[in-house]
């Protein structure tokens, strides 16, 4: 191929590239707008539109100019930069994985899950598992024929897992959970032994909803989020939708008798928001500009919530901050107070709301679910018998009603089976990368302590943020680290930690 030639795929490749990404923003802002603000009278015609958009949008992904562009610039690799090579990468998995799929299967599937969104939600409010099943049983009806077109080597669940975590396999995930699940249950059982207990009741009075929502304005800064770059909105089901870099909105959920839900729901989804704005300006409009993998966005998101967010150091400089907004809550309350009632361990039935312990619990209840469905061992009629039998096998507690079990998340009704794994993911991946934080800024209590986390995020960032989708997520962690990922680092976290606060 002469250079002539090559240089015309390469721009071809590049404006293609830039068009999926336009529409692809898009797109975001419309799913952002359906959650949040749409009203309801509209959403089934909304639903339609929406298909044809992400169905389009598909079909440029998977179109035969793609392949013939994606073969051209492969076989000359070798003559490309870092980025490009990047953004060949990225593109050639998606292609090679969903060229199969016939676009009308895709604009079915597309539409479906925006009705499904809806109907969760009705269920949701409703307690009726039955509103949702329909849309449900075809979901999981479509994913499978998806699975068989994506391919997979041993398990159908790998086709699923890899749309999250590139290259992660049920093999792989098997022993790294089992280890993590059986360390996880006995320092539960140890907690539940100890003779100490922590002061919960003072994060269980009454809040109320307008000053926390102040309050998280005051605090979203203070995190190193750009509200000049993004927003805060409530919705059902906390998330974080990036139209471009500096439009990256996030949602959070209020309680009035709950004040961790919004306070640290907020702070998990600033955790993603911040990534997503911290990404280089020069990967606008690319492929490239995203976190690299779910696993590794939730490794931000959870760093900043828990070993930012629940750590003792951060509410040195907070608490007084709070007390201001809660005066009458917390007037009489002591920092180490404060600190043990925020990180009380107590198996709950909502995975959002849970303590970092047995959090992680959640997630594989989840995902043994979830395989069973696609090993066709499972019927998606008994999701919740199966449910409420795995929460009290994992957990040791019951959900009364289907809203606080499996109607909880909303991740089934958009087709995200293979989602959860990264939730685990991110908190081992969280802990490696504190591990090495630690040792590069060794003023990291200081820096909390003070309300300074600038040089925190800008850690972040030169590490993690600015290269949005250049590496594979081992080669991140790899190159941040120096090894690859380790749960050890996870447990040894966990066992500190909660050897203090329960005096263990």
């Amino acid at each position: 191929m002469t250079q002539s030639v090559l240089h015309t795929a390469l721009e071809r490749f590049q404006a293609l590239d830039e068009k999926i990404s336009h529409l692809e923003s898009i797109s975001g802002l419309l799913s952002w707008d359906q959650k949040v603000i749409a009203p309801k009278k509209g959403r089934a015609q909304f639903s339609k539109a929406y298909g044809s958009l992400q169905t389009e949008i598909f079909d440029l992904m998977i179109s035969q100019e793609m392949g013939e562009l994606l073969d051209q610039l492969s076989e000359s690799n070798e003559n490309f930069d870092t980025i490009t090579k990047a953004k060949i990468r990225l593109r050639k998995h998606f292609y090679n994985r969903s060229k199969s799929i016939p676009s009308d299967l895709y604009k079915e599937y597309s539409v479906l899950c925006s009705d499904a969104n809806d109907a969760w939600e009705e269920a949701r409010e409703k307690n009726n598992y039955r509103l949702f099943l329909p849309y449900l049983e075809k979901i999981v009806e479509i994913k499978k024929k998806f699975v068989e077109y994506y391919g997979y080597e041993k398990h159908p669940y790998d086709a699923l897992l890899d749309e999250f975590e590139p290259g992660l396999t049920v093999e792989a995930l098997d022993p790294l959970f089992a280890s993590l699940r059986e360390k996880s249950i006995a320092l539960l059982n140890k907690i539940k032994a100890a003779s100490h207990k922590t002061p919960v009741e003072i994060v269980k009075q009454p809040f109320a909803i307008e000053k926390q929502k102040e309050f998280n304005r005051y605090m979203l800064p203070q995190l190193g989020f750009d509200l000049d770059a993004g927003r805060l909105d409530e919705t059902v089901h906390p998330f974080a939708q990036t139209v471009n870099t500096g439009d990256v909105r996030i949602t959070t959920r209020y309680l009035e008798d709950n004040v961790l839900s919004a306070l640290f729901g907020t702070i998990h989804e600033a955790g993603h928001g911040i990534y997503e704005q911290q990404i280089s300006s020069s990967f606008e409009g690319t492929v490239l500009c995203s976190g690299t993998s779910f696993g590794i966005h939730e490794s931000q998101s959870r760093f900043l919530e828990n070993m930012v967010g629940r750590s003792e150091a951060f509410w040195q400089y907070f608490l007084p901050k709070l007390k201001e907004f809660f005066p009458t809550q917390l007037h009489n309350v002591e920092l180490q107070e404060f600190y043990e009632a925020i990180n009380t361990v107590h198996p709950s039935f909502i995975r959002v709301e849970a303590d970092e312990l047995t959090y992680n619990l959640h997630i594989m209840l989840r995902y043994e679910i979830e395989k069973e469905l696609f090993e066709g061992k499972l019927e998606v009629s008994e999701l919740p018998t199966v449910w409420n039998k795995k929460m009290e096998e994992f957990l040791g507690i019951v959900p009364p009603t289907d809203t606080l079990g499996v109607l909880q998340d909303v991740h089934w009704s958009f087709g995200g089976f293979g989602y959860f794994p990264s939730y685990s993911l991110g908190n081992l991946y969280a802990a490696q990368l504190l591990k090495t934080m630690k040792k590069e800024l060794p003023e990291f209590d200081q820096y909390l302590e003070n309300g300074h986390l600038q040089p925190i995020m800008s850690w972040l960032k030169e590490k993690i943020h600015q290269h949005g989708s250049l590496y594979t997520p081992n080669e991140l962690i790899v190159s941040v680290t120096g090894e690859q990922l380790n749960a050890a680092y996870l447990v040894e976290y966990l066992e500190e930690k909660y050897s203090g606060v329960y005096q263990l």
